[in-house]
Order: structure tokens, then C-alpha cells, then sequence
């Protein structure tokens, strides 16, 4: 991939250089110490992937995104304050990683990007309706002190908790303060399907499928592409009739 980084601390971007040396596949083909030097930069080379800090001198980083006029490449925002993750969310960052970095962190952020690439170009192009939630949206999940950019697609399962949902996706379980009944309003439902009053499944990633009791059907979602999967959720009997009819030619 490649990448450009800028940060107006120029220590600090000798320092993520140095630990993006493990990472062989990221290409580092220019530096840039503010917004100025990076727009030319980015509208000439065409990176894929920006490591970019927010506050600095001139323009932050989120001016410098809107000042892109064509394609604007994958973003993950590094920085040492917490309270702009909400923001980088509406610019569609892929991640967000506070200063001083980790390289297990940078890790992950570098493995998301990975994946969201390889997703992308494997997904159906299939488009929701306006308004309609699909599998390339992107959602901020926040869960306590943790927080999450998480692909829709990456989601096998929307489990309702009470007046909250759990999502399922990689080894993670964060809960949001939403109704399952508002959630499937808004879910593609070509690709989200209510299996009965608990359960919304991403069909894409139903592993095996078995007859259950009093005509209902017992599904296998696939393991996670990091840590878990495989859970079971039974489609009722009155959504079986939906779900062989959707499923079918």
C-alpha cells in the first residue's frame, strides 16, 4: 500500500516510519510536515493509505481531507487526543490511533485495512435503498472506553440485550443503546435477515444450514476472521417460510 504520512512533529513521523518497517506491504513514498505540503503531494501520487495527525499548524487534518478535490485515499488518524474520534468517524477513518503508538496496535490498525481492502474487492456490489444501512457503511460502536470503526459486512450477528444490542464481529461484543426492531428499519434486507425476535444474521456469512424443530431451521455462522464465530441462532418457523423464499431462485 502506499502511503504517505504527516505530521507537523517531525520525530514523530521518524518514529512511525521506524515501526512501519515490520510492516513489508506498507509502502512509505513521501512525508509531509503539514497540510500544505501534503495536497499536492496526495493529488500527484495517489497514495492509498494516509497516516495523518489532526492538530497541526495551518489546516488540521480534517481541513486537509476536505480540501482533496478527487479520490481520497484510506485514512487511519494518529494523535494524542481522545476527543476527536467521534469526527474522524464522519470522515470515514479507518482508525484512530492515539500517540505515543503501539506497535500492536498499529498492527491491528494495518491488519483492518487489509481486510477492509480484500472485503471490498470480494463483496456483491450490491446497493441498499437510500436511506438503508449496507455492507460497505461504515458505523462508530462505542462500548465503555472502547471504540470501534466497524464495516457493516464485518457484523454476523445483531443479538438484542433488553432495551440494548450486542454485535458480533472478529472476537469483539461491544452493546449499543438501540432496539433490534429500529436496527432491522435500517439494515439492508437483502443482507440482513430477522431470524426470530432475538436475532438479525448477515447472510453473508451463514456457514451451514439444518432443519430444526416445528419447521424452523437451525443456523452456523462462520468464525470470525479474528477470534470467534461459529454461533448457532434458530430461524423460527415463521421466518423459515421468508427465509427459504428469499433464498431461493
Amino acid at each position: 500500500m502506499r502511503t504517505i504520512i504527516i505530521d507537523d512533529e517531525r520525530l514523530a513521523r521518524n518514529e512511525l516510519k521506524r515501526l512501519l518497517e515490520e510492516f513489508p506491504r506498507i509502502n512509505i513514498i513521501g512525508e509531509a510536515a503539514n497540510a500544505d505540503e501534503a495536497i499536492p503531494m496526495i493529488e500527484e501520487m495517489e497514495p492509498d493509505l494516509l497516516f495523518l495527525d489532526i492538530q497541526m499548524p495551518g489546516k488540521d487534518g480534517f481541513e486537509l481531507l476536505e480540501a482533496l478535490e478527487d479520490r481520497v485515499p484510506d485514512v487511519i488518524f494518529t494523535t494524542a487526543y481522545d476527543e476527536y474520534a467521534l469526527k474522524a468517524f464522519e470522515f470515514n477513518a479507518l482508525d484512530y490511533i492515539m500517540k505515543p503508538i503501539d506497535t500492536a496496535r498499529l498492527a491491528e490498525a494495518i491488519q483492518r485495512v487489509e481486510e477492509e481492502k480484500k472485503e471490498a474487492q470480494s463483496d456483491e456490489k450490491t446497493e441498499p435503498k437510500e436511506g438503508e444501512l449496507g455492507v460497505h457503511d461504515q458505523v462508530f460502536v462505542k462500548d465503555g472506553e472502547k471504540c470501534w470503526f466497524v464495516r457493516l459486512g464485518k457484523v454476523r450477528l445483531f443479538e438484542s440485550m433488553g432495551n440494548y444490542v450486542r454485535l458480533h464481529f472478529d472476537d469483539q461484543k461491544p452493546m449499543i443503546l438501540k432496539s433490534l426492531n429500529s436496527l432491522e428499519e435500517r439494515l439492508d434486507s437483502k443482507i440482513y435477515f430477522r431470524a426470530n425476535r432475538k436475532h438479525i444474521i448477515n447472510l453473508n456469512w451463514i456457514d451451514k444450514i439444518e432443519p430444526w424443530f416445528s419447521g424452523g431451521l437451525l443456523v452456523t455462522l462462520k468464525p470470525g476472521e479474528i477470534g470467534p464465530g461459529g454461533e448457532k441462532i434458530e430461524i423460527s418457523r415463521r421466518q423459515a417460510i421468508k427465509f427459504k423464499d428469499l433464498m431461493s431462485l
